[in-house]
């Protein structure tokens, strides 16, 4: 086996050096209990391997469930622009029957959930389950094209919320089964590109199908919106059956050593196996020990402020109309703030794995993001306003894509409580669009000074929680430094006892331990 010494030091290969010191370190760690093929592999082979099969579970993977997510946010937000395309008039709404459309879609997402991750957990087929959820919310979106009143918009929204809330939740957990802590950020955000880059997608879409179909078959713009966004849906579902794989012990298209190495890689990570079959899986359990744990209720309330501020993207279209310009011009002018935040939510997202940080890659982009809403609440001039609306969504989005990842790097095991967590939180958070979608009305326009107060005030309560999770992450680690497990993880660890047989005082409450693996095989929380 080379040393690593002997590897040349220049910029080609200080990362493969590190590799290798980082697979030496952990071999030295964890060899006696690795599976047989773990222990053949050198640090380089290891390296090598390891390599290699993350590229190949990436090109697998990554490019269906964004090109996915693209098209779960469209048929999701495709009202934002069907209201410019005439749908208020059509169905003649008034008062706040148009914002209780777009609420009542989050009523439904909310509902389902927890109970999908759960199922999906279980379940432990995410190609199949995933798959039918879109052909199912591709026919609802659909089917919006035939509405002719306000109930039936009501209908169909609702439903297509409560399916559509089987992917996002879903997509957070199913990654966490594949990639480690450190590769989950990066991962994280190129799933949310997917919604980023629909919004960017979704105006040009919007103005193309505006200009070109209106009056065809005589059908106005909107309802064909409806039609050709949920026709592809469906159409791309049917391929999502045969790409997407399930868990890395139950996919066919790795072989039995890449297998071995994509589930050992993760029990590495946390000191715990993940997902091995739906007999290991509990609903209940996994609920439980969720409610139990504290940094999940902190989390919630973090990603709840971060979506409340958010909730200016669902009427991103109206906010940029009150510019003045024409209803074609402000659906292009939907773009550009859109691709911006793809652009810095990817360099943050990897910038975060690569150093390991979470807490100032969520928190300062928000900084951005209050300047945003108050320079927008602030003024009436063109400018000004468009540069807040550049930054407003860079400003929420960029961060949102990191804390996402946290949940899964903060509650990792078992599969049943990350599962359980990732829902929850992903599920409340969005209850701030139900009332949120009320702040909008146009007679608020072009300032919505209550909008953006709120969307300010929640974005500065987003970093206040987050410091509060960081201080005690940080507290949580040291107490693992010196050695103190879990209440039971020191039981069958006699060197964890004081001199005189005396047990180590716990680390934390049941609801909030670390597996007990994980704690004495040097897990520590990303911070």
């Amino acid at each position: 086996m080379a040393d690593v010494k002997d590897i040349p030091d220049n910029v080609s290969t200080i990362s493969m050096k590190q590799d290798v010191e980082n697979a030496e370190y952990v071999a030295g760690r964890a060899r006696p209990e690795a599976p047989a093929y773990i222990q053949s592999l050198s640090p380089e082979e290891r390296v090598t391997a390891e390599k290699a099969l993350v590229r190949k579970i990436d090109f697998r993977l990554i490019p269906t469930i964004i090109i996915i997510y693209i098209l779960n946010y469209l048929d999701r937000n495709n009202i934002a622009a069907a209201r410019l395309a005439g749908l208020e008039d059509d169905l003649k709404l008034h008062g706040t029957q148009y914002q209780t459309a777009v609420s009542i879609l989050f009523v439904g997402y909310l509902l389902m959930q927890v109970p999908s991750n759960l199922f999906l957990n279980k379940f432990g087929k995410p190609s199949v389950y995933l798959s039918t959820a879109m052909v199912i919310w591709g026919i609802i979106s659909t089917a919006t094209a035939a509405v002719q009143s306000f109930g039936g918009l009501i209908a169909v929204r609702f439903f297509l919320g409560f399916i559509e809330a089987a992917y996002f939740p879903g997509c957070l957990y199913y990654l966490s089964s594949w990639y480690t802590r450190k590769e989950l950020g990066f991962r994280t955000a190129m799933l949310y590109s997917g919604s980023l880059l629909s919004g960017a997608f979704s105006g040009l879409i919007a103005a193309g199908i505006t200009d070109g179909l209106d009056g065809v078959h005589g059908l106005r713009a909107w309802r064909w919106l409806f039609i050709v966004e949920g026709s592809i849906t469906i159409g791309v579902a049917a391929a999502a059956y045969f790409v997407l794989p399930n868990f890395p012990r139950t996919t066919p298209w790795l072989s039995e050593n890449e297998k071995i190495l994509a589930a050992w890689r993760l029990e590495e990570d946390i000191g715990e196996d993940d997902w091995i079959d739906s007999e290991h899986q509990s609903f209940l359990h996994g609920a439980k020990l969720a409610a139990k744990d504290i940094k999940m209720w902190i989390l919630m309330v973090i990603l709840f402020c971060i979506v409340f501020s958010a909730s200016v993207t669902n009427f991103f279209p109206t906010v940029v109309e009150t510019l003045g310009y024409s209803k074609i011009n402000s659906l292009l002018l939907t773009c550009p703030p859109y691709v911006l935040c793809v652009i810095t939510a990817f360099i943050n997202a990897w910038h975060a794995d690569r150093t390991g940080e979470r807490y100032w890659h969520i928190t300062a982009p928000l900084y951005f993001g209050v300047f945003a809403f108050i320079l927008a609440a602030a003024t009436t001039s063109t400018a000004p306003r468009y540069v807040a609306m550049m930054l407003m969504v860079p400003g929420v989005y960029t961060g949102y894509v990191v804390c996402l990842g946290w949940i899964s790097n903060t509650l990792p095991r078992p599969a049943s409580k990350r599962a359980a967590s990732i829902a929850a939180i992903n599920a409340v958070s969005n209850t701030s669009s139900i009332f949120a979608s009320y702040m909008f009305p146009k007679s608020a326009g072009p300032r919505y000074v209550l909008a953006m107060s709120l969307c300010s005030a929640t974005a500065a309560i987003a970093v206040i929680f987050a410091t509060i999770l960081r201080f005690m992450l940080v507290r949580l680690n040291k107490k693992l430094d010196r050695g103190e497990f879990v209440e039971g993880a020191i039981n069958n660890d006699p060197s964890a006892a004081e001199a005189g047989g005396t047990k180590l005082p716990s680390v934390l409450t049941a609801g909030e331990a670390v597996p007990a693996e994980a704690a004495k095989k040097g897990f520590r929380f990303l911070i």
